[in-house]
């Protein structure tokens, strides 16, 4: 038993300093772990550069606020890659059911609304892409998200 405990936290060591974000590790009195991660605003914009998956949308930057991200970028024209219109949105970040919601709002691509299914797509990928930064384990649930300039706070419960 004690070898399969320590295996456990060489594993979850070996993780923690192998990822793309910093972890603090404490020990809860049941015996589960209590993790929080940290993401960084250049780890955040990676991560809604991907999630976004659109080729002609270029130079996605974050600006991190309390308790929101703005998040803007320029958007190659389809029929004119020499125009660009401006692409802007807020992103809140959530939790629900011990998983990461992510919604954006105010999204607009020059000046004119973004459909919602785009919206609804980009909510999903963005908090799928996120949790997978800062979740290492399947048996984590996430108990809270905070943002603030600093970056994205994330508090894990990880039981045995």
């Amino acid at each position: 038993m004690n070898i399969k405990r320590s295996l456990f936290l060489f594993v979850l060591l070996l993780a923690v300093f192998t990822s793309a974000c910093q972890r603090n590790i404490t020990r809860n009195a049941d015996g589960s772990l209590l993790v929080e991660t940290s993401i960084t605003a250049q780890a955040l914009q990676e991560a809604v550069q991907a999630a976004i998956a659109d080729p002609l949308i270029k130079e996605i930057s974050v600006s991190l606020q309390s308790g929101y991200v703005l998040v803007s970028g320029q958007r190659e024209r389809l029929n004119d890659s020499s125009k660009t219109d401006t692409l802007s949105f807020r992103l809140d970040l959530g939790v629900s059911n011990g998983n990461l919601t992510a919604v954006v709002s105010q999204a607009v691509l020059d000046g004119k609304p973004l459909d919602q299914a785009r919206i609804e797509n980009w909510n999903e990928t963005i908090a799928a892409r996120l949790q997978k930064i800062g979740q290492n384990r399947v048996n984590a649930v996430l108990q809270s998200v905070v943002v603030s300039p600093d970056g994205i706070q994330m508090t894990w419960q990880v039981s045995r």
